[in-house]
């Protein structure tokens, strides 16, 4: 196992020894406190700025170096929080243990969970900046915002006369050479289903797991068609309830609504004369699959085992309407995007699911690139909750950053890349949730840009991020604020 002292070796040195700093603070969305604290002292010690607004964001102030007075001002934007998501194996706390991150070759992972270097490299990047006295730039402002990943509270709650900035980098991209000048905008969607009980007939109680997937982001892997737990364990219950005869007493998968769920279960009772059926419906489901999604989940995997009679399973008809409605869900990619070649227009994520003594609760988030493209979704889960006798609720939405093809710091990006590495970058709309739209209401006239090093697989335990991008991210930013013009 890679030590810490050997990350800290990696270019550029500076940003890699913050994001040690980062994976050793808990920090995921909604306990952002104890980095936030840590990040203040940091900065007060060094005589800059610092301001907490009312939500909790951070924004920290350093001088122009010498010459570059007259420069625009430009804000470094990240998030403080980051994805807790782990393997079932994997003893972590989230809210205590820190990150444990490790050199695999040409990438960077973490043991067992989620990483953090969605947003972490890149606030790693702006708090290296500022602590750096070799780096030309003009005025600056960091600003670090909270809970992004779990609403974009911080987003949210950033009030006008904050910033002094003229243009604004968000480091929140995951694909080195790809420059960002919009993103999709989303909305949550909660349907609650309210349940009938009844004493159980069968007296043998079984949990079917399904366990293995990859899961990842909601918005950048939902093109992959990586299995969704949630929706292919009511698949099986789709076709194997009623012929089983089985009754359920629970069902639930994932754990947050922006991350492809990667495992789910139920618990039912059945008659013992059934078991070999059971079994057998099991093992041709599996195989099915496994055919299916051969290539993009090869460790999927089904199992079954025995667990204590519940006091209650749902009555038939209760049973038949959860699994249907479940089951009828639309999940995934809803529409590719005709102006856009490759990206994704409108998604839908089908994230979480869990079961109480009145409801079953299931979490969506609906991704678009175009407002009629969300409402098309929010108006097809009306109709399947009406449908269901089911209640649903949206809350949450957020804007799109609409692209401004005339961006001049798009512009300057862009050169900049093109001279540094001899190549264009490729100008993209990235199909996830940046916090740029949001900015744009307090400040319309910010001139926005996001850039990121090559991040694989956020949102799951599988998250890396390519060491050598890193460092080429890290040196276009540089070059990038030499460029920013005069005011």
């Amino acid at each position: 196992m890679t030590t810490a002292s050997e990350i800290n070796q990696l270019f550029p040195r500076p940003l890699w020894q913050w994001f040690e700093q980062i994976c050793a603070i808990p920090h995921p969305s909604k306990h952002e406190a104890a980095l936030s604290e840590h990040i203040q002292q940091w900065a007060k010690q060094r005589g800059l700025p610092v301001v907490v607004d009312h939500v909790g964001n951070l924004i920290i102030r350093k001088p122009a170096t010498a010459g570059m007075e007259e420069r625009k001002t430009v804000v470094i934007q990240a998030h403080l929080d980051m994805v807790p998501q782990k393997n079932a194996d994997k003893v972590h706390d989230f809210t205590t243990d820190p990150i444990q991150p490790w050199i695999d070759g040409e990438w960077v992972k973490a043991t067992g969970t989620t990483l953090g270097a969605d947003n972490g490299i890149g606030m790693s990047s702006a708090l290296a900046i500022l602590g750096a006295e070799d780096i030309c730039h003009g005025p600056l402002e960091v600003l670090l915002t909270v809970d992004e990943e779990a609403g974009m509270t911080g987003a949210f709650g950033l009030q006008a006369g904050m910033l002094n900035a003229d243009i604004l980098i968000n480091t929140d991209s995951e694909q080195e050479g790809e420059i960002y000048m919009g993103c999709a905008g989303g909305v949550d969607a909660e349907i609650s289903l309210p349940l009938q009980w009844q004493a159980p007939v069968q007296q043998m109680a079984y949990t079917l797991s399904i366990t293995g997937l990859k899961g990842g982001h909601s918005g950048v892997n939902i093109h992959l068609g990586r299995g969704n737990a949630n929706k292919l364990i009511a698949r099986f219950l789709a076709g194997h309830a009623t012929e089983l005869g089985l009754s359920l007493s629970e069902i639930k998968g994932g754990s947050l609504r922006n991350a492809i769920p990667r495992e789910a279960q139920c618990n039912f009772t059945i008659d013992a004369a059934q078991l070999p059926l059971l079994e057998q419906c099991i093992a041709q489901y599996q195989a099915i699959l496994q055919t299916e999604l051969a290539v993009v989940e090869p460790a999927l995997k089904l199992s079954l085992q025995s667990t204590p009679l519940p006091a209650q399973v749902l009555q038939p008809t209760a049973q038949k309407t959860l699994i249907n409605l479940i089951n009828s869900c639309p999940n995934g990619v809803i529409r590719m995007s005709d102006e856009i070649s490759g990206v994704t227009e409108s998604s839908l994520n089908v994230g979480v699911i869990s079961t109480t003594q009145d409801e079953v609760t299931i979490l969506c988030l609906i991704r678009s690139l175009i407002d009629s493209g969300r409402e098309n979704i929010e108006s097809t889960l009306q109709s399947l909750s009406d449908l269901a006798g089911a209640q649903i609720t949206f809350s949450g939405c957020y804007p799109g950053w609409k692209p401004d093809t005339s961006s001049a710091v798009m512009a300057i990006v862009k050169d900049t890349y093109q001279s540094i590495y001899h190549k264009e970058p490729v100008i993209m709309v990235i199909h996830a949730g940046l916090e740029c739209g949001l900015f744009k209401k307090h400040y319309p006239d910010l001139d926005m840009v996001s850039i990121g090093p090559t991040i694989r697989y956020p949102h799951g335990p599988d998250e890396m991020v390519n060491i050598k991008t890193v460092g080429q991210y890290w040196t276009l930013l540089l070059a990038v604020l030499e460029r920013i013009p005069a005011k």
